[in-house]
């Protein structure tokens, strides 16, 4: 699969989904996206963010290591979803991964087709083992997602995060690929 161009679900249908890489272009579309509050209250954003800040955010992006998807459909940005690389030494084959499905378009396929690029792309081109993420307790749709890719609870994080004022317990799951690139020498004439 190249994640370099855009990838459009098979269909002629003008609500058809297009996964590509996320741009500075995007950041008015990840305001509207990260302003909902049901929204921005499971991922660790703020409320009232700007499009410079989104702008900056891509700018800086590091091309080569993270990934950052945007599911598109009929022009607008609907979902997006990232996988960013552990930058130490030690860490070179983790990389974390957050994702965010604009409210009116969960339930429609989307966070799939993001989770299933993005597992594509670790397992078969970027040389990722392990696949870190962190979902508060309470986001049963999330967690299911998640589970169905192959990722496991491996611990409870209490009071993770301010959310509505109160601390919200996080899980923390990973996911493990699943199966080993092979790497071998050629057979040796005798």
């Amino acid at each position: 699969m190249d994640i370099s161009s855009a990838r459009t679900s098979p269909s002629s249908d003008p609500g058809a989904l297009t996964l590509r890489r996320a741009s500075p272009a995007d950041a008015a579309d990840f305001v509207r996206l990260m302003s909902d509050p049901e929204v921005f209250a499971n991922l660790m954003q703020l409320p009232y963010p700007s499009a410079e800040d989104w702008r900056r955010r891509f700018e800086e992006l590091p091309k080569a290591d993270a990934l950052h998807l945007v599911a598109v459909r009929a022009g607008v940005v609907v979902g997006s979803a990232g996988l960013h690389p552990a930058d130490r030494v030690r860490r070179r084959h983790v990389a974390m991964l957050g994702i965010s499905v604009a409210l009116p378009a969960q339930g429609q396929g989307i966070g799939t087709a993001l989770m299933q690029a993005l597992c594509d792309y670790a397992d078969g081109w970027a040389g990722i083992q392990r696949i870190e993420l962190n979902v508060f307790s309470d986001n049963a749709r999330a967690i299911a997602l998640y589970q169905r890719f192959g990722f496991r609870l491996e611990g409870t994080h209490v009071g993770y995060a301010m959310r509505h004022g109160v601390y919200a317990d996080s899980l923390s799951m990973a996911r493990l690929i699943p199966r080993q690139p092979v790497l071998a020498w050629p057979a040796q004439a005798a």
